[in-house]
């Protein structure tokens, strides 16, 4: 959970990162819900109330007292937050007050990425990056900021990660064993239906997430975005590769997700072709974690693209080039998709830093046209060391 969600934006925290970055401010803007990420570092939202309809600004200088710029007709917006506020009505209104919030700034950080390297951090519009450069401020990336005060887990958050990763996997246990079971009696069983199944479990383990689960069998485990629908499925036969890819939270305010992957076979003999591009996915993982690993133990910072960049070498050495369709990971949050620094040197190149506290991915995977294998664990930064919040899986699972 980011800090403003748990107790507050610490303000002189804030100003301590801005100073070491050589930053004059944080201006965080959002219209209409253009920008969650903004209204997460400050909790616009969960004060209660309607939301904003109209712009907001809220600037957080390195040194001196935040100040705010809202509409007059939602003059309480950001009311829950210390400094002094400005209130607009017309258009020449708002670029004067505007104005005079970037009185004296001139590096400001804003949800901006330079050439959109890194879409999960751009959120404010082109237009809006102009006008404050008009008004002669050098608009830099918030990238580090938000890691720090939007994607940091507390103690709790990483408690509810841990009870809904074990939750996780009990499902995935149950659903492999219901598969066997379901083969070995000679009844008819679909993803679909394994879907559903699991989708109940969920809600028995009190888990939450955005979508049902994933189960996807033969061909469609070669699609990494396959999910089972009641009109799109496929049997679950003998001999086939079966993957399942599940993600939930905890249901209750603050819960951060868990996310993994395993793989089974729905027969004893694995096919060579399924058993190597496995061997190497689960290498190329634990280059992944080990790396994460030695820099926490070491004190050493690391970035999003040298993990990606450390599985997919194992990958493209085995020959695999081709077979690769995504990064390595992705940051975790009350988002499964979280706020913080993703593992891509494929997709965008992510330079952020993986930071104590923060929780993410790692799933490497190859796809091909008659299958696809992915292996998924999940990792929290701690001070000093780093950890994998589950079992790891080593061999792919024989359902018989």
């Amino acid at each position: 959970m980011s800090p403003s969600a748990a107790a507050g934006l610490d303000i002189k925290d804030v100003q301590r990162a801005l100073t070491a970055d050589g930053l004059d401010g944080w201006l965080l803007y959002d219209f209409r819900g253009l920008n969650p990420i903004a209204a997460d570092v400050i909790s616009v939202g969960r004060q209660g109330g309607h939301l904003a309809t109209r712009r907001w600004y809220y600037l957080i200088p390195a040194t001196g007292e935040p100040r705010a710029l809202v509409h007059a007709i939602e003059k309480n917006a950001l009311a829950h937050l210390p400094g002094s506020t400005t209130r607009y009505a017309g258009r020449d209104q708002l670029e004067a007050g505007l104005r005079a919030l970037l009185g004296g700034i001139r590096r400001v950080a804003m949800e901006y990425s330079p050439g959109c390297a890194i879409p999960y951090v751009a959120r404010v519009d082109a237009g809006t990056i102009e006008l404050v450069r008009e008004m002669g401020a050098e608009v830099v990336s918030s990238g580090d900021l938000i890691q720090r005060f939007s994607a940091v887990w507390d103690d709790d958050a990483i408690a509810t990660h841990r009870g809904a990763s074990e939750k996780l996997y009990r499902i995935k246990d149950r659903a492999f064993e219901t598969i066997a079971r379901q083969l070995r009696d000679g009844a008819a069983t679909t993803e679909y239906d394994i879907q559903q199944r699991m989708a109940g479990w969920f809600r028995d383990e009190g888990l939450v997430s955005d979508s049902d689960p994933n189960v996807s069998a033969a061909a469609n485990a070669g699609n990494p975005h396959y999910l089972p629908t009641p009109s799109a499925h496929r049997p679950i036969r003998k001999g086939e590769v079966v993957l399942l890819d599940l993600w939930g939270k905890l249901d209750r305010p603050g819960a951060v997700f868990a996310d993994i992957t395993w793989m089974g076979f729905s027969g004893r003999d694995v096919p060579q072709p399924v058993a190597r591009a496995f061997e190497v996915i689960c290498r190329g993982r634990d280059a992944a974690a080990a790396l994460v690993r030695d820099a926490a133990r070491a004190g050493r910072e690391v970035r999003g693209w040298e993990v990606d960049r450390a599985a997919s070498a194992v990958l493209r050495g085995a020959g695999y080039d081709a077979n690769i369709l995504h990064r390595t990971g992705h940051s975790l949050g009350e988002t499964v998709h979280g706020n913080g620094v993703n593992m891509d040197d494929y997709e965008t190149h992510d330079d952020r830093r993986l930071l104590p506290g923060t929780g993410f991915t790692i799933e490497p995977g190859l796809y091909f046209d008659d299958f696809g294998v992915r292996t998924e664990i999940n990792m929290v930064v701690g001070t000093g060391d780093a950890t994998v919040t589950g079992p790891v899986q080593t061999e792919i699972v024989r359902l018989t």
